[in-house]
């Protein structure tokens, strides 16, 4: 979606990959706190105390995961993964293996982000349609409308204050 939202106000290099990427992780981080804080107090500590063995402290320390990866997932992914394992569907979906869910949350998060990114998409491509017929219209044949349309799309990501739109419908899309 980050990169989406780069592409489509024309700037090619800002921010860098590395700004995304640190963004992205510490977005992730936000996010995956409260379930690592619940798998640490599930598995990790009964099992540091000699309450549960090994094999129990990872079972009861990876449900708030299954229970997270199950909560985006979609249905139809889920399926999918159940179809390709050759899985009969369990009774209840928290009964749902790690190698279903797993990728099922990627391929449902990889969807999310790629109708994000095209509806971001869609008002900077219209900039880019009106600069590019104005100056068609006047006979500016020799300047590319990226040049003039760039500025115009960053005041408008400016003006509306996109980064905190963004990432705050996107926090916000997880604590729902």
């Amino acid at each position: 979606m980050l990169h989406f939202l780069r592409q489509a106000l024309g700037t090619q290099t800002t921010p860098s990959n590395q700004v995304l990427l640190g963004l992205a992780l510490f977005l992730t981080i936000l996010v995956m706190q409260p379930v690592a804080t619940e798998v640490y107090h599930k598995g990790w500590e009964p099992m540091d105390q000699g309450k549960l063995s090994a094999m129990d402290a990872f079972t009861e320390g990876s449900k708030p995961l299954d229970a997270f990866l199950l909560r985006f997932a979609r249905e139809k992914d889920i399926q999918l993964f159940l179809n390709i394992t050759h899985t009969p569907a369990p009774r209840k979906p928290q009964d749902l293996d790690m190698k279903v869910l797993a990728p099922a949350y990627i391929l449902s998060e990889l969807k999310a982000g790629f109708q994000i990114g095209a509806v971001l998409y869609l008002p900077f491509l219209v900039i880019d349609l009106v600069i590019a017929s104005v100056t068609v219209s006047i006979g500016m044949m020799q300047l590319p409308p990226v040049m003039v349309s760039a500025p115009f799309k960053i005041l408008l990501f400016v003006l509306a204050d996109g980064w905190n739109l963004i990432i705050g419908s996107l926090m916000k899309s997880f604590y729902a």
